[in-house]
């Protein structure tokens, strides 16, 4: 069981280079499963039902989200009705539309993706240790593999949740900081981790921001609009991993990074 999840699609560029590497991806590492973060497709902020389908239509069967989830009123029109769509489930459950796991059947194996949000640096919202065991207690029965995009602004924050579910889930990959890590590895019990998958997006850019005006903040310490540009050179990081036979665990991590730099290899 292989599967390949592609980090936060950032924008105009994320989109067409989503929409150019995607495919060429999914022919080259035959991925039975492919997961794709969505929460900046949208000018950086947030998802449209257009652009959800975008999403899809590039190869995604699963899209995740963060904490830019309900950045668009769109998406209050159709999130509950998008089957395929998740978004962080430790948001408070009683006022939150939307769910925060799925569980997707590929032939005979059931895989479940379950999308969480840290606390540190970001809104307090719902315990995301608390809401992952209380979600494993329903699905774990139910699943051959475990998937869990975990966004969060911390290393150390990825790496705790990715040591308190090992051996109970397959695979913690994190998201949101936009920049890959080079800290891919299976944990002692059999899980595959890595603390951020990277962006999808500019290349140019400060995290997929226009950087002029990402330093012009840091040069006057007054508010600035943040823009992600339109055109510009793109890049994509994600990653492939390779389930193993015994269930929850994984064989192997191995990232995926396209850029004007390292062009990708058919």
């Amino acid at each position: 069981m292989r599967i390949i999840f592609i980090g936060d699609v950032m924008g105009p560029i994320g989109q067409e280079t989503l929409t150019t590497y995607l495919p060429k991806l999914k022919a080259k590492y035959r991925p039975q499963l492919t997961i794709v973060n969505g929460e900046n497709i949208a000018m950086g902020k947030g998802i449209t039902k257009s652009l959800y389908k975008t999403i899809l239509t590039a190869g995604a069967d699963v899209v995740t989200m963060g904490n830019h989830t309900f950045d668009k009123d769109d998406i209050y029109e159709f999130i509950d009705d998008a089957n395929k769509l998740i978004r962080p489930a430790n948001f408070p459950a009683q006022h939150t539309p939307g769910k925060g796991y799925v569980l997707t059947k590929v032939n005979q194996t059931t895989v479940g993706v379950i999308n969480l949000q840290g606390r540190v640096f970001l809104d307090s919202i719902d315990d995301p240790f608390a809401k992952v065991d209380e979600i494993l207690a329903e699905i774990q029965a139910q699943c051959d593999y475990i998937f869990l995009d975990f966004h969060a602004e911390t290393t150390s924050e990825k790496e705790a949740m990715g040591y308190y579910v090992d051996g109970r889930v397959t695979a913690v990959v994190g998201t949101h900081t936009h920049v890959q890590t080079n800290d891919a590895k299976i944990l002692p019990k059999g899980t595959a981790y890595l603390t951020d998958v990277g962006m999808t997006g500019p290349y140019d850019e400060i995290l997929g921001m226009r950087k002029e005006r990402v330093i012009e903040r840091f040069l006057n310490h007054r508010p600035v609009r943040f823009e992600t540009p339109l055109s510009g050179r793109g890049q994509l990081n994600g990653c492939v991993i390779d389930f193993s036979s015994t269930k929850n665990a994984a064989r192997k991590i191995e990232l995926i990074q396209i850029t004007p730099d390292q062009p990708f290899l058919e």
